[in-house]
C-alpha cells in the first residue's frame, strides 16, 4: 500500500508549522508499506493542485492531510469538510476568501473516510491527547480536505482520505499559556494514525 501524508508550510504569525515538521520526519516505510511525504503551500490556488499531481502519479491507497490548529488541546482527526471558504486572514498569497463556495454545484459536505474514532482510541491508549473534531474549519485545511474528498468522489477512486489537525509543538511555543506537544509526540501520533489506517 501507499500512504500519502501532506503537511503545510508556516503561515500567518507562525514561523513554523508542526504538520510540515512531522512530514519531514516520517519514515519512508511502515510495516512494508510506502509513505509518501508532501509539503504544501498555504494557498487556495495551489494546495490541492500540487496534491492532485502526486495523487495521480503515485496512486495512493490512503491520504492523510495534516495541518495546524493553534489553541486546540488535542490531536484532532476531522470528521467533516464543508464546501465553504470563509476566513478572517488571507492565505500566503494574500488571497482572502469570505463566504465563497469551494466547488460550485457540488456536495455541501464530505465525511472523512479515515477511521477517525479508531485513531483517537489508539492515541488515547498511549496517553496522547486526542479527540474527534466535527469539522475542519473554513480556512485552508478545510479547503484541502474538501477538495481531496471531492476529487476522490467524482473520479470514483478507491482511496481513503481525511484530515488531522495538530496543536502547536513545544519547540515553537513561546506563550506557555497555549497548549502544545513535543514534536516527537506529534510524530509518534501520526505514525500511529498511519498504522491504524493500514
Amino acid at each position: 500500500m501507499k500512504i500519502l501524508v501532506s503537511g503545510f508550510e508556516a503561515f500567518h504569525k507562525n514561523d513554523e508549522n508542526p504538520s510540515q515538521e512531522v512530514v519531514r520526519l516520517l519514515p519512508e516505510t511502515l510495516k512494508g508499506h510506502t509513505i509518501i511525504p508532501l509539503e504544501l503551500p498555504v494557498r487556495y490556488d495551489l494546495c490541492f493542485e500540487l496534491l492532485r499531481v502526486v495523487l495521480e502519479t503515485e496512486k495512493p491507497d490512503v491520504i492523510i492531510n495534516l495541518g495546524l490548529a493553534q489553541g486546540r488541546q488535542h490531536i484532532t482527526p476531522e470528521r467533516i469538510a464543508i464546501n465553504l471558504d470563509d476566513a478572517s486572514i488571507p492565505d500566503n498569497n494574500g488571497t482572502l476568501r469570505q463566504g465563497a463556495k469551494i466547488e460550485l454545484d457540488a456536495d455541501n459536505a464530505y465525511f472523512s473516510t479515515l477511521p477517525v474514532g479508531l485513531i483517537v482510541d489508539r492515541l488515547l491508549k498511549k496517553g496522547i491527547p486526542a479527540k474527534v473534531s466535527n469539522h475542519a474549519g473554513t480556512y485552508i485545511c478545510n479547503h484541502l480536505m474538501y477538495q481531496t474528498l471531492h476529487y476522490i468522489k467524482v473520479n470514483n477512486l478507491n482511496i481513503k482520505a481525511g484530515f488531522i489537525h495538530l496543536p502547536l509543538m513545544d519547540e515553537q511555543n513561546k506563550d506557555k499559556t497555549i497548549f502544545s506537544l513535543p514534536l516527537q509526540t506529534l510524530l509518534e501520533a501520526i505514525v500511529d494514525a498511519i498504522d491504524v489506517c493500514l
